[in-house]
């Protein structure tokens, strides 16, 4: 049973992110009294082929490798082990960080304030320009890293280790939408996930607009904004800690109507 007394008795939070991504989010809610509601964008799929093997090799014979993000990190590992990569690896902020000190990687660097490829572009490891970087990506994503790179003159090395694949919203998760009542907060940590339920909801966006949303950068709170939600606030990174408390210190106060 739900105590009354905990910070989120009685709210609902809509996370939009795969469902195997959600383990860490649900203790979290739970721990803080809420109920988790899952409406995936997206389905994250492996690239487990000789392709993609040599193209992991190749990237983490760099002296530097971003992971793109914690799913980079734990596909990749499966490919191939990483805590021998000896040279440097880049993460775009904490929680990647933290997915490849779990996998023994023992030098990782993130950028403290601007977390996206601007922030990471600045990191020390890649100033000055190394001959070359590998990257562990899924397909899409991340052009200015690329781009900047090479007029740089650095040779990118990039693995794509796993996939995005569009989810359809099932009449269970149409009716979780439907069926909300205050309050509820959705949780904002991807814009290719947060534009495809938005265009799968024509009927009930105006219910989804109602929600608190909480935005894992500046990014996907301009983002909200332009799709019409009104109360937004921002969280220092996608993180489930971060996300929570988030809500907890800043979106609850807003009260919910």
């Amino acid at each position: 049973m739900i105590e009354p007394s905990l910070p989120l008795s009685g709210w609902a939070v809509i996370s939009l992110r795969d469902a195997r991504q959600n383990t860490a989010l649900r203790r979290a809610v739970r721990r803080a009294g809420g109920t988790l509601l899952a409406v995936p964008g997206f389905r994250l799929r492996a690239i487990d082929d000789a392709r993609a093997r040599a193209d992991l090799a190749a990237a983490l014979a760099a002296p530097v490798c971003l992971f793109v993000s914690p799913a980079a990190v734990r596909y990749a590992a499966r490919l191939q082990p990483l805590a021998d990569y000896p040279g440097m690896a880049l993460a775009p902020g904490p929680g990647t960080a933290s997915a490849l000190r779990r996998a023994g990687v023992t030098r990782v660097d993130w950028p403290r304030r601007e977390l996206r490829s601007e922030g990471i572009l600045a990191l020390p490891a890649l100033n000055p320009p190394p001959a070359c970087v590998g990257q562990v990506a899924a397909p899409g994503g991340r052009e200015l890293f690329g781009r900047v790179l090479g007029e740089r003159g650095v040779r990118l090395f990039r693995a794509e280790v796993y996939r995005r694949e569009p989810c359809v919203l099932t009449a269970r998760q149409r009716q979780t939408v439907q069926a909300l009542r205050g309050p509820y907060a959705l949780l904002l940590s991807s814009l290719e996930a947060f534009e495809q339920v938005l265009g799968q909801l024509a009927d009930d966006i105006a219910r989804l607009r109602a929600a608190v949303v909480v935005a894992a950068s500046a990014r996907l709170a301009d983002a909200a904004a332009a799709h019409g939600f009104g109360r937004i606030v921002t969280a220092p990174s996608a993180r489930p800690a971060a996300l929570i408390t988030t809500l907890i210190t800043h979106a609850k106060p807003m009260g919910f109507r």
